[in-house]
């Protein structure tokens, strides 16, 4: 079996390079493209598209690219330290592994706190403060002595890294009107994409030359670094007329307004159940592809990083169709594949026929198909939300990721010698996020 695993992995490496390279080329097709493309909004305090647009994509959409990375990093470069982690602080490895259920948890609440300030305080302050506590509690995690003080710290540090994820979405819609923020969206994918590809693999690297603490001391030196590119290259978005005062009684009516928003409410549960799906694989995909499949660890990093692949790889695809297609139409569509690639490998399971490749073959659609779900939806979701852009934005976060770390303990607790826990979890997400897009269809008919 194992040899097998390692034979068939070779097999995708030598895929996914020739992908790379095809994505590349892609990218930069489409940077140019791209410079005569975007129409900015006129409200938006921005830099002159002169200056912005002159050599490609402008400078501050690459950093909310990398800014929105720093969760996925976060949560990916240290999975392959599990084991390590739980046997230098003595604690059975499911401890451990609810560290990473409390730092989704933080996630996605602390995005509801982002978006009011965002629109109070504009989008530069309070992405700094965001900026500021993610080195802290990074520092606290490499220092942590127990697994009860690290998984405080994972809170705490997912409490910084929200703003990462709130402010970003914000500031693309306070450039570009719907169709084109859905192409921003998409090329952002591809910066923030490229997380899981490398975390995991720069977190078996180290883990090979040091201790799991310097994944650590790694996350805070990038935050510095994100810290510092925010301070030189990053403008105030929010335009004056749109600033949102700061008072519970507006803050309540935003969320009580979004909650009561057909559309905002669908189409963040169609990505919202989609990205759920995602996030159970990253829980699930360890024990299945290295216990089940016997899959080495030193290749794990690679099998995580061809899925990866094939997320950003569509979301390039979904930015050069809305150049034919409007974001509705490539939701539609995703939608379906998403449920046929989950519901194909609930039956592969139950009838006994799974095998890795097999399981290759329907993640990677199941993740393609989330590269055209995610932005599509991100965008159709904030399209009609105006001055509670912030709000919209932290909401949206939160509902998706609560969806993924419900996801997550449901695929953790399921546990079984098949990968059925995975796929059906897979199946009933995807299925969800197909019904969401449905209610939101007919919102608009």
């Amino acid at each position: 079996m194992r040899t097998d695993a390692t034979d068939f992995i070779g097999k995708w490496l030598k895929l996914a390079c020739k992908v790379v390279r095809d994505t590349v080329a892609d990218l930069a097709q489409n940077m140019q493209q791209t410079a005569s493309g975007p129409v900015l909004r006129s409200n938006a305090i921005h830099m002159p598209p002169s200056s912005s647009f002159r050599s490609g994509l402008p400078g501050w959409l690459i950093l909310m690219g990398a800014l929105t990375a720093i969760g996925p990093f976060a949560i990916d470069m240290y999975l392959p330290a599990f084991p390590t982690i739980a046997a230098n602080l003595g604690v059975p490895r499911g401890d451990v592994e609810r560290t990473l259920a409390a730092y989704l948890i933080g996630l996605a609440l602390a995005q509801v706190f982002y978006g009011p300030m965002a629109d109070r305080y504009g989008r530069k302050p309070p992405l700094l403060v965001g900026l500021a506590l993610f080195m802290v509690a990074s520092l606290g995690c490499a220092l942590s002595g127990s697994v009860e003080a690290l998984t405080g710290w994972r809170v705490v540090q997912a409490m910084g890294g929200a703003a990462g994820i709130v402010i970003p979405r914000a500031v693309i819609r306070d450039h570009y009107e719907t169709h084109e923020a859905a192409r921003a969206l998409s090329l952002l994918m591809l910066i923030m994409g490229l997380a899981p590809i490398l975390a995991p693999l720069i977190g078996a690297q180290l883990l090979a030359i040091t201790s799991w603490r310097s994944l650590f001391w790694v996350m805070l030196a990038g935050g510095a670094m994100l810290m510092t590119a925010v301070l030189k290259i990053m403008k105030e978005s929010l335009a004056p007329d749109r600033v949102v005062p700061l008072r519970w009684e507006t803050i309540l009516r935003n969320y009580r307004g979004l909650f009561a928003h057909r559309g905002f409410m669908a189409h963040s549960l169609a990505g919202g159940f989609g990205q759920a799906g995602m996030f159970a694989y990253i829980i699930g995909s360890p024990r299945v592809f290295i216990e089940l499949y016997g899959v080495p660890p030193q290749y794990y990093g690679l099998l995580f990083g061809t899925n990866a692949l094939s997320l950003i790889v569509c979301s390039q695809i979904s930015a050069r169709l809305l150049r034919t297609y409007t974001p509705r139409q490539l939701q539609r569509r995703a939608l379906t594949s998403l449920a046929c690639a989950s519901l194909a490998a609930v039956a592969l399971t139950l009838g006994g026929w799974m095998t890795l490749p097999l399981l290759m073959l329907c993640l990677i659609a199941y993740m393609g198909s989330q590269g055209f779900v995610n932005p599509n939806s991100a965008a159709l979701a904030l399209a009609e939300q105006g001055k509670r852009l912030g709000a919209a934005s932290a909401l949206l976060g939160t509902l998706q990721l609560s969806c993924g770390a419900l996801a997550g303990f449901a695929v953790s607790a399921w546990q079984t010698d098949s990968a059925l826990p995975l796929t059906t979890t897979l199946a009933v997400c995807a299925c969800l996020s197909w019904f969401s897009g449905r209610v939101a269809q007919s919102h608009v008919r």
